[in-house]
Parts: C-alpha cells; sequence; structure tokens
C-alpha cells in the first residue's frame, strides 16, 4: 500500500506507547502505518518537515457541544478542531433521543472532523442553554425519554459512545437525583457507559459519586465550592478516593462555570490527576474561560502536570473512556490522526470559572492536524513545507 503522508523529524509523544522521541509517523489508508526513523517514501508520498515540533495522537476532547445551528449552545466542530488540534470532538448531550438524527444528518455526517455523541435521556437534549433563557432540561421529568433514548442508541451505536444525563440544581432543579436514575436505566440497558454532569446540590457530589459504576464518567470534576471533591483541609475527599478504586472515570469538562486552579490545586497536590481533560467547549465559554481544549491542556501544564500525563488525558485515556481503543494512539492500526503542537515559553494569563487568574510560564498551541491519514490543516499547511518523495518503501 503507497504511503499517503509522512510527518518528518518531529518529537513523537505517545502514552499509548510509552514513546517520547524524534522521529517519523506513516499513515496510509487512512490508518497509522509505520512509526520509525528516516522511513522511506514514494515520489507521491507528502512529506512534511515537523522537526522541532510535537506530534501527538489527533487529540480527543471529551466533552463539547458542536450541534451547530440545532441547539443554541453549538459550536462548529470544523473551525473550532482546526485551532484547538481536536481531531475527535464528542458532544455530550446536545442532543436527545428526539432531535439525534438530525444531529447525525446535518452536522456528524457532513463533518470532516469526527464526532461522536453521549446520548442525552432528556428528549431534546439541551435545549434551553443561552444568555438569555436557561432552563435545567432534566428538570422536568416529563422530558425524560428512556424508550426511545434505548432504541436511538441501539440503531446509532457506531456514533454514540454513551448516555448522557445532567443532574444539580441548575439542571435538575427539584428532580435532585431521579434523572441519573432513569439514565443509568437506558445505559444498562443498553450497555454503554454514562456521563453525569454535576452543578450546585442536589444532589451531592457524594450522591452522585455512590451511583456510577465503572466506567462511568462523572463531568466537571474539578469544579469550585459547592459540591467540590476537594476537603476545606485540602485533601481529597473519600468518596471520591473510592470511587476511583472501583473504576469510576473523571473528565474535567471546563465550560463557562466547572473548573476552579483552587480545587485543581488541591487534587493535583495529591496525586489525583484527571482521567480526561476536556474543554466543554460551547457559545458561552468560547471566548472565555474554557476557549479550547489546548488552552485547557495548558492549564494543567502549568500548575505542574506532566506534558506526557496531560497528552495521556487528552488521548489514549480519552480513547479508553470512550471504548474506542483506535482512537488516541499512533500505533500501526490506530485511526490515522496525530495532532502537532508546540510549547511557548512567555508570560500568559488563565482564568478560571471564578474569576482567578494564574500566570503561567507555557503556552501549548495547536499547530495543525492529520485527519484519516491527510493533512488537514488548510489555514497554516504553508508552515509545514513539502519535501520530494523517495523512492524505495
Amino acid at each position: 500500500m503507497p504511503v499517503d503522508l509522512v510527518l518528518r523529524g518531529g518529537r513523537v509523544i505517545d502514552p499509548s506507547q510509552k514513546l517520547d522521541a524524534v522521529t517519523d509517523v506513516a499513515f496510509a489508508g487512512g490508518k497509522v502505518v509505520k512509526v520509525g526513523n528516516e522511513l522511506k517514501v514514494d515520489p507521491t508520498t507528502d512529506v512534511r518537515d515537523v522537526s522541532g515540533y510535537i506530534v501527538t495522537p489527533g487529540l480527543i476532547d471529551l466533552h463539547t457541544h458542536v450541534y451547530w445551528g440545532g441547539t443554541s449552545l453549538g459550536i462548529d466542530a470544523e473551525e473550532f478542531c482546526r485551532s484547538s488540534g481536536v481531531t475527535t470532538a464528542i458532544d455530550t448531550g446536545s442532543a436527545g433521543p428526539g432531535n439525534f438524527a438530525g444531529f447525525r444528518k446535518h452536522v456528524i455526517e457532513p463533518s470532516q472532523v469526527r464526532i461522536l455523541a453521549y446520548l442525552h435521556v432528556s428528549h431534546a437534549g439541551i435545549y434551553g442553554f443561552s444568555d438569555r433563557v436557561m432552563v435545567g432540561e432534566s428538570e422536568e421529568l416529563r422530558l425524560m425519554n428512556p424508550i426511545d433514548a434505548v432504541k436511538v442508541a441501539d440503531e446509532n451505536r457506531d456514533l454514540i459512545v454513551g448516555i448522557k444525563v445532567r443532574v444539580g440544581r441548575h439542571s435538575s432543579g427539584t428532580s435532585g437525583i431521579v434523572p441519573l436514575e432513569i439514565a443509568l436505566e437506558v445505559a444498562e440497558q443498553v450497555g454503554m457507559p454514562l456521563m453525569a454532569h454535576i452543578d450546585h446540590p442536589p444532589p451531592s457530589y457524594e450522591e452522585v459519586l455512590a451511583r456510577l459504576r465503572p466506567g462511568d464518567v462523572l463531568t466537571h470534576a474539578f469544579r469550585p465550592f459547592p459540591n467540590t471533591p476537594a476537603t476545606a483541609q485540602g485533601t481529597v475527599k473519600k468518596v471520591v478516593l473510592e470511587a476511583r478504586e472501583r473504576g469510576v472515570l473523571f473528565d474535567i469538562g471546563h465550560g463557562k462555570g466547572s473548573f476552579a486552579f483552587k480545587t485543581a490545586r488541591a487534587m493535583l497536590a495529591n496525586g489525583f490527576y484527571p482521567d480526561s481533560i476536556s474543554s466543554d467547549v460551547h457559545t458561552l465559554c468560547i471566548n472565555g474561560p474554557a476557549f479550547d481544549q489546548v488552552t485547557t491542556m495548558s492549564k494543567f501544564l502549568c500548575m505542574g502536570m506532566p506534558l506526557s500525563d496531560v497528552v495521556k488525558a487528552s488521548t489514549v485515556d480519552a480513547a479508553m473512556a470512550l471504548r474506542r481503543p483506535e482512537l488516541g494512539s499512533l500505533k500501526p492500526g490506530s485511526v490515522g490522526d496525530a495532532t502537532l503542537i508546540s510549547i511557548k515559553q512567555g508570560q500568559f494569563d488563565y482564568v478560571d470559572v471564578v474569576g482567578e487568574h494564574l500566570n503561567g510560564d507555557r503556552k501549548i498551541v495547536s499547530e495543525g492536524v492529520v485527519i484519516g491519514g491527510r493533512w488537514w490543516h488548510p489555514q497554516q499547511s504553508s508552515k509545514f513545507k513539502r519535501l520530494a518523495g523517495q523512492a524505495g518503501l
């Protein structure tokens, strides 16, 4: 099989292989075919000189809202992914069983960027989310639609990776924990993991964690008080440690109101790293405080999380949460996605959802992406010059 693309001479960081080395990556037929030094190519191969840059598996943003035009919180996936280095955007509950067909036909299928989804158990997903209208869809139990959710999830297993529910005072009001119980029934019926959003109590962080199963994801896991995972003494709550021990996964889901430096500092100081780093990007936070995936990753880098762990939480670990091992890796046979990043040095102002600022000395910048084994960054493609092919593959 002829090689379509080779990324030449970049620093390859692939936690799935415990790889951190200057080397080449080759793609053919939409997949990774080889990682090694001075890979031979043929004259038709697109060879990109990426020396001086970092090559990672395609970044996965485990929490986004990309039902553009279908919900008021949706952003354009392709535009976002070009700027943030994301090759797989996971939409988390923008659509429910009542409108997933439109999401699939009009957004997911035409997109060059891979979009997977957690299906909301509420009939129309997150339908009332804007500057002027804010309606918690889980507050109205008449909108819970478990029967159709099971049907739609079964019929769309190629794209639906799990079930989503939002609980908390802003999302479920006086319904409390009930929507979570309904969503768990659906997840159990279809054999998929659940992603649970949590905001202000009720219910409490403890009540939600107690119900989650191994492989389920708690998003907004490093949120500020109230419903924070850290104690006043700066330790990790016992219920959080117990949940991780039994296999519950902790996702960042930064968003407009769900990430605090104070919480993150306490968790990291105790060696409690997130299982996945995600932006929760939507119309109300894309211009701050979340901005995008690489900005969220940069915050953790500046708080002392090693680069390899930051990449791991945005690639292979996110793929494992999705139960999609073909993603998040540059192993031969994996999906042919890669992200090019650089680490800028300087003084960078980062802000969390409560207005605290962090003066960071580094910033992760997206420099380009490969999707399906093809160079995909027309806005900046001239930066990486094409080299002449070398016969002899």
